[in-house]
């Protein structure tokens, strides 16, 4: 797209708040030219971030504050959230997306009421049923597309085809692969392996017509054996979050035997560079930014704990599918065929999912 990208930045949500929020959406600005925000939340807590950061002009003309008088706390019930609080940061930002006031919109808030708040202003594209968080992970070849991490607990084969589909749409679109390759989360990689659910999911996934791998074990994500892994949001987010453990660990191991006494620790400063170039390759900060696929807005969840560089990753990836037209590419692989035109197979059965 030729026009400037507008980004929402919901600057209230997260365990930091504005500190982080509007610190890295002046990084971004500073960093991605033909763009610009709306910070979103209490105005005086904003401009006094704005001011603290001592903005230059050329990037304070590119951000715009636009109150928004409540918060959604972290813990809140989404329900509750988005029944009672209709001027909060959250809400405010979504309906600027919905109003065309923004092309998509950031933020690390409550993730429950996040979804809420976005399926009911934008509602779900023409031929999806529900909404699924999808997010990069890092992998021995590149990286690997995810999902569902945590939106839709338990899911009919229709889901799973659908997320599977929204999944290669968005890869195609943002990582230029006419056909990525599409792989199944399971037990085993064998066709009989897994529940009925699996089973009958992978059955539609065969007779699709999308770059379908067969199915994919746990290591199979890390070893970068498709470019899309489709599984349900239970499985997806317990693999998820042991994945961020995992890395967590090791960390914490690296840093105690490099540190264990004066050998250890000349050892380290040997190996720095080494370490540095291993902790660029699996920080997940680089990988923040889980998008709510399948609605009628781009939207993009940010890692609660997200510091600075962490935001503003996940403006880059907002940003990145708007320049992409990620929703266009979504919306063009479930439209019904014209008149007259013949329905390619992935289409043809993702309208079938739809219709069930």
């Amino acid at each position: 797209m030729n026009e400037a990208i507008t980004l929402a930045v919901d600057c209230m949500g997260g365990d930091h708040g504005p500190r982080v929020t509007v610190a890295a959406a002046l990084d971004f600005l500073a960093a991605v030219p033909d763009t610009a925000v709306v910070l979103v939340g209490l105005a005086d807590v904003i401009e006094a971030q704005l001011k603290r950061r001592k903005a230059s002009p050329a990037l304070r003309a590119r951000c715009r504050v636009h109150h928004a008088g409540e918060v959604i706390e972290m813990d809140e019930p989404p329900a509750q959230a988005l029944r009672n609080k209709k001027d909060s940061s959250i809400r405010v930002a979504v309906d600027l997306v919905k109003d065309g006031a923004a092309h998509a919109c950031v933020s690390a808030g409550n993730t429950g009421a996040l979804m809420a708040i976005s399926r009911f202003v934008l509602k779900t594209q023409a031929g999806i049923d529900r909404p699924a968080i999808v997010s990069v992970l890092p992998t021995m070849k590149g990286s690997t597309y995810v999902l569902d991490l945590g939106a839709n607990v338990d899911c009919t084969p229709q889901h799973l085809l659908q997320f599977a589909l929204m999944g290669a749409a968005l890869v195609a679109a943002v990582e230029d692969k006419e056909r990525p390759t599409v792989g199944l989360l399971n037990i085993g990689a064998e066709a009989i392996k897994g529940n009925e659910v699996v089973k009958e999911a992978g059955e539609l996934l065969r007779a699709s017509g999308l770059n379908f791998v067969g199915n994919v074990e746990g290591d199979g994500v890390y070893k970068g054996a498709a470019d899309v892994v489709v599984c349900d949001g239970f499985v997806g987010n317990v693999a998820l979050k042991t994945s961020e453990g995992l890395a967590q660990m090791l960390a914490r191991f690296l840093r105690e035997e490099f540190t264990r006494n004066v050998f250890t620790r000349l050892a380290a400063l040997v190996a720095w560079p080494v370490i540095a170039r291993f902790r660029r390759r699996v920080d997940p900060r680089s990988y923040n930014g889980a998008t709510l696929l399948g609605l009628r807005g781009i939207v993009v969840k940010s890692h609660g704990s997200a510091d600075r560089y962490a935001f503003r990753r996940a403006l880059e990836r907002a940003a990145s599918e708007v320049r992409h037209e990620a929703l266009a590419r979504i919306a063009a692989r479930f439209a019904p065929p014209a008149p007259g035109e013949a329905l390619p197979a992935a289409d043809d059965v993702g309208g079938k999912a739809a219709a069930a």
